[in-house]
């Protein structure tokens, strides 16, 4: 089934939210993107039941069968273009709450924003950026969450929810507790003024906070310990020189942290 032409499409959800829906996409992200871009004015979210060409970071592949959550969020002019990047943290204490909601215990953040369960990837983000044609920013936040199921094969362990709860958890029912929880964190984060509180949210949720560390990015491979957040949500890694602030890296946890939720390879976001 190919996607509808959602623009005059979207339901009504809830305090000014909308929600599209579709069986099959390509990817959720870039059914928002293509609505930014038509002039659509935001409180957007794009749900598919599978995508066919679910992406990360850096565009590595996201498995995406029938029965697990994808969905985007499309936020127009959500603050100054300069504290953007926030976003994703502001999407990140959401899903950790949304998960908590449904009764599951044992969930880690992983920065910069997977979700974590007994060292398994259960839940991934990628947040995008792009201009309107009124030359405003739009923001998306693509959210993907094995519910029912996890990919194998992976160069790092994933789980799913139903390993973790100990009820049943939908696609369906995840996502409104994932919409409320994301339009609260919104109102908390004042577009970028209460950052503070969600970095002090994001951070009681961390996984390996403290704990041994690896990380790779273009200056090569260093390892330290996870010492934690700056004021604008970059990593801070204490290594015998001092501490080094991280814009964006791979981030490998050490075994030792798996026992806080930890562990795997940052797989890079649906």
């Amino acid at each position: 089934m190919n996607a509808i032409d959602f623009q005059a499409d979207p339901k009504p959800l809830f305090a000014g939210w909308r929600v599209a829906r579709f069986a099959r996409v390509g990817s959720t992200n870039d059914e928002a993107r293509r609505s930014a871009l038509a002039g659509d004015a935001g409180r957007l979210w794009v749900v598919a039941e599978e995508q066919t060409h679910g992406r990360g970071r850096k565009g590595r592949f996201w498995s995406s069968p029938p029965g697990n959550l994808y969905a985007s969020a499309l936020v127009v002019d959500p603050c100054p273009p300069a504290l953007a990047p926030q976003i994703g943290f502001v999407a990140g204490v959401a899903l950790a709450q949304a998960v908590e909601d449904l009764g599951g215990v044992g969930f880690g953040l992983k920065w910069p924003n997977d979700l974590m369960w007994r060292g398994a990837k259960i839940a991934g983000l990628l947040a995008e950026g792009v201009t309107t044609p009124d030359r405003r920013l739009a923001c998306i936040v693509g959210i993907g969450v094995n519910c029912v199921s996890a990919p194998d094969g992976l160069d790092y362990p994933a789980a799913s929810l139903g390993d973790a709860l100990t009820q049943t958890a939908s696609a369906e029912t995840l996502f409104v507790r994932l919409a409320t929880r994301f339009h609260e964190a919104l109102g908390l984060w004042a577009r970028g003024a209460g950052f503070a509180a969600i970095r002090a949210l994001w951070l009681a949720g961390a996984a390996g906070l403290g704990g041994p560390i690896r990380v790779a990015d273009p200056r090569g491979a260093r390892e330290g310990a996870f010492e934690g957040l700056d004021e604008g949500g970059r990593l801070l890694l204490r290594t015998p020189a001092g501490v080094e602030t991280i814009e964006a890296a791979d981030l490998y946890l050490a075994p030792t942290a798996e026992r806080i939720g930890a562990g795997g390879e940052e797989s890079l976001r649906s």
